[in-house]
């Protein structure tokens, strides 16, 4: 039977003071519960609930999602020329192409033109000003969705290896670390720089009414760290401290999406006030709900764990239901956790599977 009504109505808080209670580690009347997905399986899910293929809110609103972002879009010049058989990102030169698979497909991150660049390049690579994105339009997208958490920024926020292999090539990037190569490291900091200048703008603009600042960066593989601490305590969190301290500046806590095998960086996380980590791939090394609540539960708030490479994908609607109420069992005591998937849910998970799990999260995530 398809949902016909809000999951989460007949609540006590509204979602704005659910988030806040589990950022701080009290008790709310349900877990928090947020929502990422492909647009083919966004697509779809719109069309089971008889709703427009536009109508982002009201698929938000029938999951009973507690969260929404805010973002200055971006206004000025394309930056880039357009290329034949591919998707030019226009603010920083960015190229995907399209791959398809049996279940639909995806842009793949493709060409790298800045792969082989020197420092003169780098330099001259054209990247937008801050000054080219529409602030004015923030306060009142702000008001739009005051009763929800609002975070500013995403996962792509700060995402130093990630972000930038998109453009210099993965291995490239690391190869910068290893070797301080100073035109990797200077494409970096011009990225990063522009981020924080567009990000605190943002929050200035919102007028004191953002919740959290939402970051990211990849540090894991499946089975194991992807760079050495050495190396992370080099390059990697000196950058992200710029990021800390602008939400400390504001009073806002810090959300960090990593993915895979990363509860290795997790005490530095913690040492460096970051207060929830994201994504939490429950299948890769140290990354299991049980793991991270014995390790690091009431230090850190957890936002994520329900796989999509798990049973929402592959199991059966009951599988799914089972691997929530496991996760919320071993998650909800003590509060400070908030259910979602992790990474955007695929094209590849059954409609009924992914509906599943958010009728599973508000039937079973309920504090008595």
């Amino acid at each position: 039977m398809k949902i016909t009504k809000r999951l989460g109505k007949n609540e006590i808080l509204t979602s704005k003071e659910r988030v806040k209670k589990v950022f701080e580690f009290e008790k709310p009347d349900r877990v928090p519960i947020n929502y990422l997905a492909n647009p083919q399986i966004d697509l779809k899910l719109k069309q089971y609930f008889g709703l427009k293929l536009n109508a982002n809110e009201d698929l938000l609103k029938v999951l009973g999602v507690d969260f929404r972002g805010v973002a200055a879009p971006y206004i000025g010049p394309a930056l880039h020329p357009k290329v034949e058989g591919r998707r030019v990102d226009p603010q920083w030169g960015i190229r995907t192409r399209w791959v398809e698979h049996e279940t639909g497909g995806y842009w793949d991150y493709c060409d790298f033109p800045l792969k082989d660049a020197d420092l003169e390049t780098v330099e001259n690579w054209p990247m937008p000003s801050p000054d080219d994105y529409d602030y004015s339009i923030v306060s009142d997208i702000c008001s739009q969705y005051e009763d929800y958490a609002i975070s500013v920024g995403s996962p792509g926020l700060g995402d130093i290896i990630n972000s930038n292999g998109m453009i210099r090539g993965m291995e490239q990037v690391l190869v910068d670390l290893i070797t301080d190569n100073p035109a990797g490291l200077r494409l970096i900091d011009r990225k990063l720089d522009i981020q924080i200048e567009v990000t605190r703008r943002t929050i200035e603009a919102a007028k004191g009414k953002i919740d959290f600042l939402w970051m990211g960066e990849d540090l894991g593989t499946q089975i194991g760290p992807l760079i050495g601490k050495e190396l992370f305590r080099k390059h990697i969190l000196p950058r992200h401290k710029k990021i800390f301290d602008l939400a400390k500046a504001y009073d806002l806590p810090v959300m960090i999406h990593s993915c895979g095998s990363s509860s290795w960086a997790f005490e530095d996380f913690i040492k460096a006030g970051v207060r929830a980590v994201d994504t939490l791939q429950p299948e890769a090394k140290n990354m299991h709900p049980s793991y991270l609540k014995k390790h690091f539960g009431g230090r850190l708030v957890f936002h994520g764990c329900i796989s999509t490479a798990g049973p929402v994908a592959f199991g059966t609607a009951d599988d799914v239901i089972n691997n929530v109420k496991e996760t919320l069992e071993i998650m909800m005591p003590g509060s400070g956790y908030c259910l979602a998937p992790t990474h955007a849910l695929q094209d590849n998970s059954p409609v009924e599977n992914v509906v599943a799990m958010y009728e599973a999260a508000h039937k079973f995530g309920r504090y008595s």
